[in-house]
């Protein structure tokens, strides 16, 4: 048996060691997760039907708000069942139910994206600052978080749609505003215990500042739990806004939208199961999918932890 010995002996380098990122061991572990990897694919069919909406509709040849009453409408006014008309059903106006959801994924996926980018920007600095400066920095970025996390959300977005509107830079605006406080509490935690680490020291001693500390040698030890967050803060923001929209402050009508369609089909749930049932089911498996795969991702980021 051929040793690295016998190969420097012989003349022969020996096959380096490649080494290993934390980021590529968690990716190695992550696609070994068949959970997260299926729950992957069903985002990723998601996001296909969202950006193909017009393809349903050209397939269907119904546009998103047009209401067919002739058609669409039972002779008593009420939606008619899936068919090879409609696909799904129709809701109380006409509409095509399964055009409407995939215009709706657009909404909700944009939402989302957006909030949570505003969301963990916001609170990676703020966290980031509070952590490493201390001081009356932490004091009065820690107390902005607290009272940040103690405001009623529904309240206050309740009282900024009756003064502006009901309208998307309303809602994500709302959302990514009053859910800074969390990223930022678990970043500041995090640098706590890195700013004293001896590649600080290092950095601070070879006369480096403290921005440039903080960005590039403390966020980088802080982006996993970030990406872990981040993953598993999208599908709350989701439903965060279909609350919103079923609460009629979201975007205004005819705007296809999950959290609307629900709302809509209220009265329509004895007679109309379809009309509420298959955007309650587009909601439900785009929150369950998104959820799965951040467990998978904290998983593989700390392999350490329990499954649960």
């Amino acid at each position: 048996m051929t040793t690295a010995l016998d190969l420097v002996e012989v003349g022969t380098e020996a096959p380096a060691i490649e080494g290993r990122s934390p980021f590529v061991l968690a990716l190695r572990r992550l696609r070994r997760d068949k959970v997260a990897m299926i729950s992957l694919a069903v985002i990723v069919l998601i996001v296909l039907m969202a950006i193909f909406a017009p393809v349903f509709a050209a397939i269907t040849g119904h546009p998103p708000n047009e209401q067919y009453r002739q058609i669409g409408l039972t002779p008593d006014g009420l939606p008619r069942g899936p068919n090879s008309t409609f696909w799904l059903g129709t809701d109380d106006l006409g509409r095509d139910v399964l055009v409407r959801i995939a215009y709706g994924a657009r909404v909700s996926l944009l939402v989302g994206v957006i909030a949570t980018a505003i969301t963990v920007a916001i609170g990676v600095v703020l966290g980031l600052a509070a952590g490493f400066l201390g001081g009356i920095v932490d004091t009065v970025l820690a107390r902005l978080i607290d009272v940040v996390l103690s405001v009623p959300f529904l309240l206050v977005a309740i009282a900024l749609v009756s003064v502006t509107g009901p309208s998307l830079t309303v809602t994500v605006l709302v959302i990514g505003f009053f859910s800074w406080a969390s990223v930022a509490r678990i970043v500041r935690g995090q640098v706590l215990s890195l700013r004293e680490r001896e590649f600080v020291e290092a950095a601070r001693s070879l006369g480096a500042g403290d921005t440039r500390i903080m960005f590039v040698d403390v966020l980088p030890n802080v982006l996993a739990p970030v990406i872990v967050y981040t993953t598993l803060l999208i599908p709350v923001v989701i439903v965060t806004q279909a609350t919103l929209s079923f609460l009629g402050l979201g975007l205004p009508p005819p705007t296809a939208d999950w959290g609307g369609m629900i709302s809509e089909s209220q009265n329509y749930y004895t007679t109309a199961w379809w009309f509420i049932m298959f955007p309650g089911l587009a909601l439900l498996i785009t929150t369950l999918a998104f959820n799965l795969f951040g467990d998978g991702v904290r998983d593989a980021f700390d392999p350490r932890a329990d499954r649960s």
